[in-house]
Formats: C-alpha cells, structure tokens, sequence
C-alpha cells in the first residue's frame, strides 16, 4: 500500500494563507514499516497570525485534515509548525501562542454589584 502526498496536501492547506508562498518550507519524514510520517512546516514569521487564525482555529483545522487523511490510509501523522523569528530564533513549535510580555499595567478589578 503507497501513501498520500503529504507534502502536496500541507502545501495546498497552507499556502493560501500565506502573502508569499515561496517562504513555504515543508520536511517530511516517513516511516513506512510502522506507518508514520512527520511533516515539519516553516514559514515567514509575520505570517503566523494569518496562518494560525484567530484562536489557533486554522492552524488546527490544518492538523486535523492531515491526520484524518493519515489515518484514512492506515498512518498516524504529526505535525509540527516551526518559525523564524529576528527575536526568537528557528525553532518554534507548538501551540502557535506566543508568551506575552507583561505591560506593567494592573488588570480590571470587577466591581461586586451593590
């Protein structure tokens, strides 16, 4: 039995979000004898946010169709996003939630009702 074109279907999913696709940079390491494939994306880091969307929402919405597609040809995929940043450096994976910085100003209190 072959396998998908994973590299193919992550360009595909990927691409459209991104302004320019040439910074695209996909790995992807199979093991056919016990039907696992690891696909690495890269990309531009000021397109995370387009690529991620609002929450995580479309960066996961990517994770499971490559899985779903993975496991409807009997492979388990993982999917890993890493980024190059000036301040952070090559390697970024994960969530796509970045740590923030505290802004020194104290939270909202809410107010009990009276």
């Amino acid at each position: 039995m072959s396998s998908p074109d994973f590299s193919g279907l992550v360009k595909f999913l990927v691409e459209p979000f991104l302004d320019s696709p040439d910074s695209l940079r996909i790995d992807c390491e199979r093991n056919a004898a016990q039907s696992k494939v690891w696909i690495r994306v890269a990309f531009s880091g000021d397109e995370r946010g387009k690529v991620f969307g609002r929450g995580g929402r479309n960066i996961q919405a990517i994770r499971n169709v490559v899985r779903a597609t993975a496991a409807l040809w009997g492979w388990s995929a993982h999917f890993d996003v890493f980024g190059a940043s000036e301040q952070n450096g090559p390697a970024d994976s994960g969530s796509g939630r970045t740590p923030r910085k505290p802004s020194g100003k104290p939270k909202p209190q809410l107010k009990p009702k009276s």
